[in-house]
């Protein structure tokens, strides 16, 4: 079936495709999209792609930075190797070990081929992320094995042509086996199993199409849900209610006999709808989740044909109109796999929708430097790129005649990068306005994000303010959308959610279904948001000062009543998608700074300065775990890491704080950790969703660390002073 078997002996610790030849691709249309193609001989490659694959590279040796400022410096011009022509910086988005499992199954049981450089390099990194003393796999790449991680990866590695008797293969099942089997999996899980014909849809808890015909006005319509949570059961509903399964085969037939510690049809499958391990389960039934599904599987037993047909009929509509306002790369990775073997089922092989998703499934794949994985989103584009921009612009180095270049491509970057019209299909798809907005990715992504809509206005004005330019690509209308978007997107509570406004009640936590994700049910405010929304609106407004001035004030006032209510008792934030107090507090800090509170003036300002800084290593550094987000108390992490460090040295100079010896030391750690070429070692993983799920931003390495040194420099000399 597949051109290269894997030997027994080779466990990922050499790669088996020529490095040499990976290449990602520069697409004409400049929007960002990234595509990593396996060239032929000889063909050129860039620092670019050489740094992100972990291959070696030249950059040249900088004369040893003597302050943070050179140290800022020295790390731009290393960062400017990695800028694309288009202007924007690509980079991985990975971590959560469920993705690539989509991919492959999604792509199996429609018969989507996977090219062969690509499956030998989803092999190494899936052997190479491994658990080394069990050989499982968790929930994503730093977290302790788990059936969800070990069961869909085990899946993934045998339909990549990976034989059963392999001795990672071995280890693994061995693992999968004392957890309990793939009969443990959690719901996710249990839903992929069933659609690859190797587990029993009897054992899945109900997720029926027709919930979408119930009436809107209903706290509980699936609309109201958090759009990453009702994106993924749309397809999840049809294909449940049609009870898809894959064709049986060979191997099929060898997975059902590997998965279980039991003989498969000896499986009371209905028996296994709740049974879930307990090291997977991070939100545990309620009894009002569980009376729900027995009123659903109640219903099951009896379903009438015509709501049935109804309840496809409108979510494979649902599935159609998301694919088109995406040009079919979708949300998320995870409802892009599950839409696409919808579209096979319902529209055929040979259908151009679902053509396109097996051609857009490559806008999902990232190659770094242990292999090939599906990543978090098609990218981080429009978030990394506004970061930097912001640090060039407050450190001054964007003003250097070196940088300018780089600057106005980036900036050529954010001018694509606006969606400046609302989706295609609109209110019909549920969806929030789009236009004026910036997206977390890619403009043909298309969703609106609060805290990117927010960031990319301010990298918009930061460099369209304050370096010249001879014309301004992005117009004051433009930005009067954004403004609109913002506006339009503050909660009733004074802060921000993600992707749009909360549409449903907090009560409805209690229906989460998940069984491994926290907050999932409806859109809750975050901090961070938070304040990128009104320190956007704020910047907005020193350039503008004409354009809704009051309701500009009026939201920052409720905004900062939010970021108050919001403080955790320890003195810190609460970070939702950064780990974690270090990542919320740095944000909370700039809000409180726009209405003046500083650690001189402002007992939430200087509690939180006091419980970072008792954080502080002796080293200099910070160092948190991702475990924090999970058991939402500080957990130490075994090492400082970097950008941790500058997140608490940003938040200490956004609140003032008036003593050097912290941000000395800081500055100390960041600069030790620089390479001699300028840039850092990649460290422990920055991100986090949803409480459970760690996920990468390496390119936070160069924005934040650029920015805080830069930052610090000027800061230490107003104090010496």
């Amino acid at each position: 079936m597949y051109d290269h078997a894997i030997p027994h002996d080779w466990h990922g610790q050499y790669p088996l495709t020529d490095l040499s030849r990976w290449k990602l691709l520069d697409l004409p249309d400049e929007l960002g999209d990234h595509n990593w193609v396996y060239t032929c001989e000889g063909s050129k490659q860039r620092t670019l792609e050489k740094f992100w694959i972990g291959a070696p590279y030249k950059a040249a040796t900088l004369p040893k930075a003597t302050d943070a400022l050179e140290a800022a410096k020295n790390g731009y011009t290393f960062y400017k190797n990695l800028q694309a022509p288009d202007g924007h910086w690509p980079g991985e988005y990975s971590g959560p070990h469920f993705l690539t499992p989509g991919y492959v199954i999604g792509s199996y049981v429609t018969k989507a081929p996977i090219k062969e450089e690509e499956r030998l390099e989803m092999i190494r990194y899936l052997f190479l992320t491994a658990n080394p003393e069990d050989g499982g796999w968790g929930i994503h790449v730093e977290g302790k094995s788990t059936v969800f991680g070990t069961g869909l990866n085990y899946v993934t590695l045998r339909l990549l042509g990976v034989d059963a008797e392999h001795p990672v293969m071995i280890k693994a099942r061995g693992t999968l086996h004392k957890l309990g089997g793939a009969c443990r999996i959690p719901a996710w899980g249990k839903f992929w199993l069933s659609v690859l014909n190797v587990y029993d849809w009897e054992g899945v808890n109900p997720v029926p199409p027709e919930l979408w015909l119930l009436p809107e006005w209903l706290p509980i319509h699936p609309y109201r849900w958090w759009i990453h949570t009702r994106n993924v059961y749309i397809p999840m509903s049809y294909l449940y209610g049609v009870r898809y399964r894959a064709t049986e085969n060979g191997l099929i037939r060898a997975l059902r006999q590997e998965l279980y510690p039991e003989p498969y049809y000896s499986i009371d499958w209905p028996a296994q709808r709740n049974n879930v391990a307990e090291g997977d389960i991070y939100a545990p039934h309620t009894y009002t989740l569980n009376g729900l599904f027995a009123i659903l599987g109640a219903y099951e037993g009896c379903a009438l044909p015509p709501l049935r047909r109804a309840g496809l009929d409108y979510v494979y509509k649902l599935v159609v109109m998301e694919d088109e306002n995406s040009d079919y790369q979708d949300l998320g990775p995870v409802n892009k796999m599950m839409n696409m073997v919808v579209r096979h089922h319902a529209d055929g092989p040979e259908s151009h929708a679902f053509k396109e998703h097996v051609r857009r499934r490559q806008d999902f794949l990232w190659l770094g430097p242990k292999g090939m994985m599906m990543c978090g989103t098609n990218g981080s584009q429009l978030w990394d790129i506004t970061f930097i921009c912001q640090a060039l612009v407050k450190t001054g180095l964007g003003e250097l005649k070196e940088n300018k270049k780089s600057m106005m491509a980036a900036l050529g970057w954010l001018d694509k990068a606006q969606m400046q019209s609302n989706p295609v299909h609109f209110e019909s798809a549920y969806r929030q306005a789009t236009k004026g907005a910036w997206p977390f990715s890619t403009k043909t992504q298309g969703y609106t994000v609060s805290d990117c809509a927010a960031e990319g206005m301010k990298a918009v004005l930061f460099l369209q303010e304050n370096i010249p330019v001879e014309k301004r690509p992005i117009s004051e209308k433009r930005l009067c959308d954004t403004v609109d978007i913002l506006l339009g997107m503050q909660n009733s509570s004074g802060g921000w959610s993600s992707y749009e406004p909360r549409r449903g009640p907090l009560l409805l936590e209690y229906i989460n279904p998940s069984e491994v994700f926290g907050d999932i049910m409806i859109d809750v405010d975050y901090p961070e948001c938070t304040t990128s929304a009104i320190t956007g609106l704020a910047i907005f407004r020193k350039n503008y000062p004409h354009y809704r001035t009051k309701d500009i004030e009026a939201a920052m006032g409720r905004a900062i009543k939010y970021i108050h209510a919001a403080q955790d008792p320890c003195g810190g934030w609460f970070g939702r998608w950064g780990i974690c107090f270090t990542y919320a507090t740095m944000f909370a800090l700039e809000s409180l700074s726009l209405v003046g509170e500083t650690y001189s003036n402002s007992k939430a300002a200087k509690k939180a300065c006091d419980f970072i800084v008792s954080k502080q290593r002796e080293d200099g550094g910070w160092g948190e775990s991702w475990e924090t987000c999970e058991k939402l108390v500080w957990i130490e992490h075994e090492e400082s890491q970097v950008v941790q460090t500058a997140w608490s040295g940003l938040a200490l100079m956004y609140a003032q704080y008036p003593h050097r010896e912290p941000l000395e030391k800081a500055v100390k750690l960041i600069m030790s950790r620089q390479l001699p070429d300028g840039s850092w070692a990649q460290e422990a993983i920055e991100g986090v969703f949803n409480k459970t799920v760690a996920i990468a931003y390496p390119n936070f390495k160069f924005s934040f660390t650029i920015w805080m040194l830069g930052r610090a420099h000027r800061y230490l000399q107003t104090l010496a002073r």
